[in-house]
């Protein structure tokens, strides 16, 4: 992989964010809501509902708006069902794909995300047929010049796995998806602030693209990340002209 690719990769996907800022709210919502049914309403004994309110915090959505959605979660009041659903594939160049949603109609959720793969040169797989590709993890993402020493000496005493100074100057933190907030409050309180903060699927192998791979491999990923019932899309391509 060369050495731009890890940091160019990772500022698309922040731009990408920034670019569909009108659905993060709908976005969180739905996170909430199924987080709170999945794990209660109580976000000091459940880390998905805890990262999810975080993440309204930081994207100052309004404190009614939480709390209405933790309560339709918990049923405390009616509102929509969410359901979870991964729908996973390969897209051009090989690269694996894994779409994870939240949708209230799963057939028409599995038609446009199969769609969106057709489309754009890929193939909606099976369950299970490119999720072994991936590692469940917590993942902090630190720009170029970034003190590694820092980073390390804050993430490693708070329980991370492991620390990556890849070659382009960034750097990486991995752990456990459970010891996340720990982990993030270790490097708040060390006043290291990351780019990218997540529990997120890593791939354990990546797949590198260029040309009209590169290309297509985009359009998927746009085409998935524009649909509603689409929570988070994880590949294993890294894009060489990102």
């Amino acid at each position: 992989m060369a050495g731009h690719s890890k940091w160019a990769n990772i500022k698309h996907r922040k731009a990408a964010a920034d670019a569909k800022k009108g659905k993060v709210f709908t976005r969180l919502i739905k996170e909430i809501t199924v987080a709170a049914k999945l794990g209660g309403g109580d976000p000091a004994t459940n880390p998905r509902l805890r990262l999810a309110m975080d993440k309204a915090r930081e994207a100052n959505m309004a404190k009614d708006s939480v709390l209405n959605a933790v309560k339709r979660g918990a049923g405390q009041l009616e509102g929509v069902s969410y359901e979870e659903a991964r729908y996973e594939g390969y897209g051009p160049g090989g690269a694996a794909v894994i779409a994870d949603c939240l949708t209230d109609n799963r057939t028409r959720t599995v038609a446009e995300v199969r769609h969106a793969f057709t489309k754009n040169g890929g193939n909606l797989g099976s369950d299970g047929s490119v999720a072994f590709l991936f590692k469940h993890c917590g993942q902090f993402v630190f720009a170029p010049g970034a003190s590694e020493e820092q980073v390390m000496d804050a993430a490693l005493a708070a329980g991370a796995e492991d620390v990556v100074a890849n070659e382009d100057g960034s750097i990486e933190v991995l752990c456990p998806p459970g010891d996340f907030h720990a982990v993030k409050a270790a490097l708040d309180k060390a006043g290291l602030r990351p780019e990218l903060a997540e529990v997120t699927l890593k791939p354990t192998a990546e797949a590198v693209l260029a040309g009209s791979d590169a290309q297509r491999m985009r359009s998927l990923l746009d085409a998935l990340e524009s649909l509603d019932d689409v929570q988070d899309v994880y590949t294993t391509a890294v894009l060489e002209d990102a």
